[in-house]
């Protein structure tokens, strides 16, 4: 179960900078995917580009503690 977010979800700037980074490749990866027609990659990069915008907006943590 993932942990509420809280303003320290993204404790610095480079941290930031990096989720940006990663989404941004994510996007452009997404964008060879789909010349291939490789559906399923699509799907999952699309996932994973979906879920570094939730941890840039502070809705998703960037750690999933189980306990």
């Amino acid at each position: 179960m993932a942990n509420s977010p809280t303003p320290d979800s993204l404790k610095s700037a480079q941290t930031v900078q990096n989720i940006t980074y990663i989404r941004q490749m994510l996007g452009e990866l997404r964008t060879v995917a789909d010349n291939e027609n490789a559906d399923m990659l699509c799907y999952l990069i699309e996932m994973a580009y979906l879920e570094a915008g939730d941890v840039l907006a502070g809705h998703r943590p960037l750690r999933i503690v189980k306990g």
